[in-house]
C-alpha cells in the first residue's frame, strides 16, 4: 500500500513529500488513518542525526492519533471507526523477562521504534506518523476515550504524557508527595499537570521568568527560577521525587540537593550531549538516587489515556500544517512553543 508522507532524506535535508509502502494487513494488524501527530523533541534529534544509528529516509512521528479503517481477522480489541493512538513502540520480542512482565519499553532485545526500526539496525526501517496511515499490531494500539474535538491535544499524551506518567506511578506519587518538575516544555508541562492531578504538591523549576505564571496555570503550587540561588535554597532537602525533563546538558547536582533522604532524581529528557558527571557526596549523604525512565509500557499508556479522559486532561498545543514542520523544528530549538506542536494530518 503506497501512502503519502513527509520524510528527511538525510540529516542535513529539510523534510519533503515522500511516498512510502505500508505492509499488507496481517491477521492481528490494525490500519488507521492518521488524523494528528505530535512533534516530539526526539523527532528533531533523530532527523538531524544527533543520535547514533539513525536510518534514512526517515518519516518521524510517534505521538499518533487516528481512526481505525481496517482490522485483521484475529483483531479482538479494536474495530473500524474506533479512535485510537500509537506511541513510541510498534513491536517488541514479547518473550523476554521484561516483556513477560509487561515492560515492553525495557525489552531485553530492544523494542521496535515507531520510526527508525529496531535499535540494532537489523530488519526493515519503520516509518512514523508524519504520514497518511500506519499499520500496527493491535497490542501496540491504544484506545482513546477523549471527545473527537480534543484529538489533536491528546496526541502528545502518547509520548510526553506517558514519559512523565510512568515514573510518577512507579514511585507511587500521590497525596502527601512533594514533586519537582524541571523544565516547562513538552514533557514538563505534562509532568506538572499529571503530578498535580495525582494529588502531589508540585514545585516547577524553570530558567525563564516568563514561564512562572504559566507554570501556576498548569497546576504548580510553587515555581522556582533555577538561576536564583535564594529561590533554590528554599527547597533544599525537601522533595521526594524530581522529574528532570530538560533535553539539554546541565548540572544535576543542584537538583540532587533538593531531594529528601531517599529522594530520587529521574531523568526524562535526552540531551544531545551527556550531562556533567554528578558529585558522589550529595548522593551518599542522603541515600539519594539518580534514575532514568523511558516512555511507559502499553498498560501504563492505556491507564494514562483513561485517566486523562476522566480528568479532562489534554496537552497544551499549537496546531500546525505538515508544510510548517521545518519552521516548527527551528522554533523548538529556541523554546518557542507552548508546549507541543501537533500536525493536522489533513494538510499532508
Amino acid at each position: 500500500m503506497t501512502i503519502k508522507a513527509f520524510a528527511a532524506l538525510s540529516p542535513s535535508s529539510p523534510l519533503v513529500p515522500f511516498d512510502i509502502e505500508r505492509r499488507s494487513l496481517g491477521s492481528k494488524d490494525v490500519r488507521l488513518e492518521v488524523l494528528h501527530c505530535g512533534v516530539c523533541h526526539s523527532d528533531l534529534h533523530a532527523v538531524r542525526g544527533e543520535w547514533p544509528g539513525q536510518r534514512y529516509p526517515m518519516v518521524p512521528g510517534h505521538e499518533i492519533v487516528g481512526r481505525v479503517t481496517h482490522v485483521g481477522d484475529q483483531v479482538a480489541r479494536h474495530q473500524v471507526g474506533d479512535l485510537v493512538g500509537v506511541g513510541c513502540m510498534v513491536d517488541s520480542d514479547r518473550t523476554c523477562p521484561s516483556c513477560r512482565a509487561g515492560l515492553e519499553q525495557y525489552c531485553d532485545d530492544g523494542f521496535v521504534n515507531t520510526y527508525g526500526g529496531h535499535p540494532s539496525g537489523r530488519g526493515e526501517n519503520t516509518y512514523g506518523g508524519y504520514s497518511a496511515a500506519v499499520v500496527v499490531d493491535e497490542h501496540f494500539v491504544l484506545k482513546v476515550a477523549h471527545p473527537e474535538r480534543d484529538l489533536a491535544a491528546v496526541a502528545p499524551l502518547l509520548c510526553a504524557g506517558v514519559t512523565t506518567w510512568s515514573p510518577l506511578r512507579h514511585w507511587k506519587i500521590g497525596p502527601g508527595s512533594k514533586v519537582g518538575i524541571v523544565g516547562i516544555g513538552g514533557l514538563g508541562h505534562m509532568g506538572v499537570k499529571l503530578a498535580a492531578a495525582l494529588g502531589a504538591h508540585v514545585v516547577a523549576f524553570t530558567t525563564s521568568e516568563s514561564k512562572r505564571q504559566d507554570a501556576f496555570f498548569l497546576g504548580a503550587h510553587e515555581v522556582v527560577i533555577s538561576s536564583k540561588p535564594d529561590e533554590m535554597a528554599v527547597h533544599s532537602r525537601s522533595l521526594d521525587l524530581i522529574l528532570d525533563t530538560v533535553a539539554a546538558s546541565h548540572d544535576l547536582d543542584v537538583y540532587v540537593a533538593m531531594l529528601k533522604v531517599d529522594g530520587v532524581l529521574v531523568l526524562n529528557g535526552v540531551p544531545e550531549n551527556p550531562h556533567p558527571s554528578p558529585a558522589i557526596y550529595p548522593l551518599l549523604t542522603g541515600r539519594r538516587s539518580i534514575s532514568g525512565s523511558a516512555i511507559g509500557n502499553i498498560t501504563e499508556t492505556q491507564e494514562l489515556l483513561d485517566f486523562c479522559a476522566r480528568e479532562n486532561i489534554i496537552a497544551d498545543i499549537e496546531p500546525i500544517s505538515m508544510h510548517e514542520i521545518d519552521t516548527a523544528f527551528e522554533r523548538m530549538l529556541h523554546g518557542d512553543v507552548k508546549y507541543r506542536f501537533v500536525i493536522d494530518m489533513t494538510t499532508l
